[in-house]
């Protein structure tokens, strides 16, 4: 007694109005899901792969779907309306050709495990980028510079020009992937492409190999680099040098050089963005009674006029007097922080004439000392 055939949606597991698009995906999900090698112990996995091939080639068919919606499996049957069992494909051939992607724009192996259908690695290979930290000093930062670095890498071999090749040798397709730059390995019903080790990816390999640098077209070597260091630069920017980096393979392109830099802590001043700061120490008598001052810029000295009664800590600031924005947008200033220096040794006749200026002062000539015992005379009870 022969089985009366399932409905072609119910294999799927979709509606009766599905769209093409999720006749397809539900082929997929449900064909790696019932497919005879992933089910060795079932024996009718067959049968069921048969059926699923049989729903999706009538379902993605518009003229078999419309007879299928219309005369059922009678459409099919021997002496029917015109789609006898010659019209069906091999349920086999339908699985490779969905999941190979050769009839619907791009198949699910080729996108998780690069199908043959995936283009062939470029012979010309980029070569690497590479990182060089350099440290400049503040005034190299502050005017900008040029400098220059050595650096070892991979660089074009001067015995082929970079081609990898011996003179008046040539290039040949090679044999291991057959000039596809592929190979194909099989994990049951699964086909995977793979680079090909032999070329890796190329599809060619040379005929003989340059000696010098076995074929890959490039050595080590010692380089020079010019870079040009901008005024206003800050610490860790990073500078990219076109086509310094690495060489490519086979003469393919090179990479990029990218110089990071750091900027060595100076003696006098510190940086903060595009201003600077250092602290001063003046003598007690300027504090005082006032006086002018040099003070230290990058660009030489600078003249500070101090008022008279200056404390110690002070903050004065010279305009225009730090480091030029990068961007072009102006100069930082700088700030100058006054420190009073006492006096550590005194001699008889200056320790007189202090005692005297401390008893001419009293306590009324001392704000901020008064102010501070007023706030703070709770802690003295």
């Amino acid at each position: 007694m022969a089985t009366e055939k399932r409905d072609y949606y119910e294999v799927l597991g979709i509606a009766r109005n599905a769209t093409g698009e999720e006749v397809k995906r539900a082929y997929r999900k449900l064909a790696v899901k019932v497919h005879p090698d992933k089910n060795p112990d079932d024996p009718r996995a067959e049968e069921k792969f048969k059926e699923l091939g049989e729903a999706y080639d009538v379902l993605m068919d518009a003229d078999k779907r419309a007879a299928y919606d219309r005369f059922g499996h009678a459409a099919f049957a021997p002496g029917g309306i015109g789609f006898g069992r010659e019209a069906f494909h091999d349920p086999f051939e339908i699985f490779r050709e969905v999941f190979s992607g050769t009839g619907f724009g791009g198949g699910i192996f080729e996108t998780f495990f690069g199908g043959a259908g995936s283009a062939r690695t470029e012979d010309q290979r980029r070569g690497s980028d590479l990182r060089y930290d350099m440290e400049i000093k503040l005034e190299e930062a502050a005017f900008g510079a040029t400098k220059q670095i050595e650096i070892a890498k991979l660089d074009t071999c001067d015995e082929c020009g970079g081609s990898g090749a011996e003179a008046g040798s040539h290039r040949i397709g090679c044999p291991t992937c057959g000039g596809r730059g592929q190979v194909v390995s099989s994990r049951g019903f699964f086909h995977i492409s793979q680079t090909c080790p032999r070329c890796r990816g190329a599809g060619e390999i040379i005929e003989k190999p340059c000696q010098k640098c076995r074929g890959e077209g490039r050595v080590e070597k010692l380089s020079r680099v010019k870079l040009q260091i901008p005024a206003g630069i800050r610490e860790g920017t990073r500078l990219r040098s076109l086509g310094n980096g690495e060489a490519g393979m086979s003469g393919g392109p090179p990479g990029d050089l990218y110089v990071v830099v750091h900027i060595r802590e100076h003696k006098i001043f510190q940086r903060d963005a595009d201003d600077l700061y250092c602290e001063v120490p003046i003598p007690f008598s300027v504090a005082a009674l006032g006086g002018e001052i040099d003070v230290p810029t990058l660009e030489g000295r600078a003249h500070l006029k101090v008022p008279d009664g200056t404390q110690s800590g002070q903050m004065f600031k010279l305009r225009g007097k730090g480091i030029v924005n990068v961007n072009g947008h102006g100069h930082g200033d700088l700030f100058a922080r006054l420190i009073v220096e006492v006096p550590s040794h005194l001699n008889a006749d200056q320790r007189r004439k202090l005692e005297e200026f401390a008893a001419l002062c009293g306590e009324d000539n001392t704000p901020m000392r008064k102010g501070f015992f007023e706030r703070a005379k709770e802690f003295f009870k």
